[in-house]
């Protein structure tokens, strides 16, 4: 997998024929982590329904709790379909942020109108070891953020826009 060094900005492409963006996707970490709290919440939900409706309706109607079980399983593919959703591209003017499996989105955030990136690891995300970049532009709705990156990138591409947004909003 691409580790994100490059730009993409076109240097091989035809002349003026934009290239095709560099994309990078996420590390597997995240998608542990997100499996990991899914087989956590459902078997917790398990329990509870089976134990509860055992007490009050019989153990008959335990057996319902075994559709948690079966939503774990179907969050385990939806899961890891949405993982390989994610993933950023670095141009030679903004960044574009690309998700979604029914419903694609992809956001473009123009280096020039970045004014603030941080990096947040909570303790799940420390644990595993992720990091997570969030972008915060002027308009609210051009918020963007990038979860579940190796630290190290992180901090990277947090250096990297933050130098671009700089050289770029002087230009304005």
């Amino acid at each position: 997998m691409d580790t994100g060094t490059g730009a993409g900005t076109g240097a091989g492409a035809a002349a003026g024929t934009p290239a095709e963006p560099e994309w990078v996707g996420l590390p597997g970490g995240l998608l542990s982590l997100r499996r990991l709290l899914l087989v956590l919440w459902m078997s917790v939900f398990a329990l509870v329904t089976a134990v509860l409706l055992g007490l009050w309706a019989g153990l008959g109607w335990a057996a319902l709790g075994l559709f948690w079980v079966a939503v774990a399983v179907g969050g385990w593919v939806l899961t890891a379909r949405n993982w390989k959703s994610w993933r950023y591209a670095e141009r030679a003017d903004d960044l574009l942020i690309s998700r979604g499996v029914l419903w694609h989105e992809q956001t473009v955030v123009p280096y020039g109108r970045m004014q603030l990136v941080e990096v947040t690891s909570g303790p799940l995300e420390r644990k595993f070891g992720l990091a997570s970049v969030q972008l915060h532009t002027a308009a609210a709705a051009t918020d963007a953020k990038i979860p579940g990156l190796d630290p190290a990138e992180a901090e990277r591409l947090r250096d990297r826009l933050t130098a671009l947004g700089e050289a770029r909003s002087a230009g304005l």
